[in-house]
């Protein structure tokens, strides 16, 4: 997953996992500001180190259309990761998570019309001294808090948004 440290892989990546599955000319319409031939070229390197997969094969006026889908499950090598305490591993997801965040937000401040404060949008940090079970218990309330909201129907005040929890390393 040392892809994810490439801001266009990682960007590629991010889409094809959004989406489940992709098509080049999908990928090139979402992320425009990557050439045409440097999207293809990564792919490729892609498919060529297993990072990807080929999941289907459309013909398409005299050419064959591939859609692309993540080679690997993510939530099965989240458990691999935390029963081997892979640091690597790890740092590799902190950084997909990281990029995701940063993903939105960039979209997000690319608008001309910003309402930072009307869009509810930001960033909370709060410092705590707990132990793990004090930890745990917080954030199953958290949880169980945004659970609530998870079953909703947009309508025109409901607008989807993702809430992001990130529990830092403790200092020592």
């Amino acid at each position: 997953m040392s892809y994810l440290s490439d801001p266009i892989n990682a960007r590629l990546i991010l889409e094809i996992k959004e989406r489940e599955q992709a098509t080049a000319s999908q990928l090139l319409e979402k992320l425009s500001d990557i050439p045409q031939a440097t999207l293809y070229r990564r792919l490729q390197k892609m498919l060529a180190d297993d990072v990807l997969k080929i999941v289907e094969e459309r013909p398409i006026r005299g050419t064959v259309e591939k859609v692309y889908a993540l080679n690997y499950d993510l939530d099965k090598k989240w458990e691999e990761m935390g029963s081997t305490n892979d640091g690597k591993t790890y740092m590799q997801f902190v950084m997909y998570h990281t990029l995701g965040i940063l993903r939105e937000f960039a979209e997000y401040t690319a608008k001309e019309n910003l309402n930072i404060g009307g869009d509810a949008t930001g960033l909370f940090i709060a410092p705590v001294y707990a132990t793990n079970e004090e930890l745990i218990t917080t954030l199953n309330k958290m949880v169980g808090l945004l659970t609530e909201l998870k079953d909703n129907k947009p309508d025109g005040e409901r607008r989807l948004r993702n809430v992001c929890i990130t529990i830092t390393p403790p200092k020592s």
